[in-house]
């Protein structure tokens, strides 16, 4: 909104600032901050309120988690407030990629209050069948995908390789689609613990927001040898709405947390680092900044196939956090440690940009 308001006062005076995306984005992460932490108070009173007993904890899960029964859960639409507000007043509106990923991330976002509305209302931890959750994700995912790939090649690109790409044809569309998908329940598989996904997610976003701004500009693209995508560098700005949002989530999510994020906002905040992983054309490089979402992913994966072919486990829980959990690691050495982990594999990440 007011990038238009300042366009059409031809940008002058102070208006000149609102040309560069770089003083949008920070504007953009110190307006969601603030958002979030206005309404996070009334919005947590609210939400205990309205749902009593809370977030349902699984009573086959570490014993310690037992101490969480009546944090509410839903802190995701706290998030998203913010995330979408902050968007509305700094982001440019005529950028199809933005667009894109908001509806992304509000697709998500929705499928996943679903699934905490069933849970919260039934008393149970299983929530809307897996296959239901999936089929809509794919909905939104491959809409989202059709909008992205619109405005961009259908290649992929492999990181540490300058000037090559592998092109997918209209494979692309569905490999898009399950990028989106894959991070958004990635992210949701690893928001276990108090802060755990939340700070993975906010390093990502940073990571993501150097490496839009930089696909954004044709320059930088080209000296770095990445590829340009024009009108990717607003992105940029949505990553940092993603940071803003989660910074102040994360002061009433650290531990003890008096919210959980919920489904709500883990698979949202994963599908829109999907989707800005689409638009920028780093995929690959999502699963190295984003490895830790990978890992417990996988985790899950590998114990579930195991334990069908073999009827034994390879970890003694999973998503892996609970396996370390069940070594003895306290909740808050799992989380700072994995939140190490995901700041190391961010700046992997990012030096795939001149490892070339």
């Amino acid at each position: 909104m007011l990038y238009l308001l300042a366009e059409y006062m031809g940008f002058e005076g102070i208006f000149n600032l609102i040309r560069y995306q770089t003083f949008r984005a920070g504007a953009t992460l110190m307006t969601a901050l603030m958002i979030g932490l206005f309404i996070g108070p009334r919005f947590i009173a609210m939400l205990r309120v309205r749902q009593g007993k809370g977030q349902p904890i699984r009573a086959d899960g570490p014993a310690s988690h037992q101490a969480k029964v009546g944090t509410p859960t839903m802190g995701g639409l706290m998030i998203l407030i913010a995330l979408f507000l902050a968007l509305m007043l700094w982001m440019d509106l005529r950028n199809p990629f933005v667009w894109a990923c908001l509806a992304v991330t509000a697709g998500f976002g929705f499928i996943g209050f679903l699934d905490d509305y069933d849970k919260v209302t039934k008393n149970s931890h299983r929530g809307v069948p897996g296959k239901v959750r999936l089929l809509m994700e794919f909905v939104v995912a491959g809409i989202a995908a059709y909008v992205i790939v619109s405005q961009i090649n259908t290649s992929l690109y492999v990181p540490f390789v300058s000037d090559r790409a592998i092109p997918l044809g209209p494979f692309y569309y569905v490999f898009a689609a399950i990028v989106m998908v894959g991070a958004g329940n990635a992210v949701n598989l690893t928001d276990g613990l108090d802060g755990l996904a939340t700070m993975p997610v906010i390093v990502a976003a940073g990571a993501f927001a150097i490496i839009s701004y930089l696909v954004g500009r044709a320059d930088y693209s080209e000296y770095l040898g990445i590829p340009h995508v024009p009108g990717a560098g607003e992105l940029a700005i949505v990553c940092t709405a993603i940071m803003g949002a989660g910074l102040a989530f994360l002061w009433f999510n650290a531990p003890p947390a008096a919210v959980f994020m919920g489904d709500t906002g883990s698979l949202a905040l994963g599908g829109a680092l999907g989707a800005i992983a689409v638009a920028s054309h780093h995929e690959v490089v999502l699963a190295i900044v984003g490895g830790l979402f990978v890992f417990e992913a996988l985790s899950v994966i590998i114990q579930v196939f195991w334990f069908k072919r073999t009827g034994k486990r390879v970890f003694r829980m999973a998503p892996i956090h609970h396996h370390f959990e069940q070594l003895g690691w306290s909740e808050s050495k799992v989380v700072i440690r994995f939140w190490i982990v995901s700041i190391i594999l961010a700046l992997i990440g990012l030096a795939t940009l001149k490892l070339r």
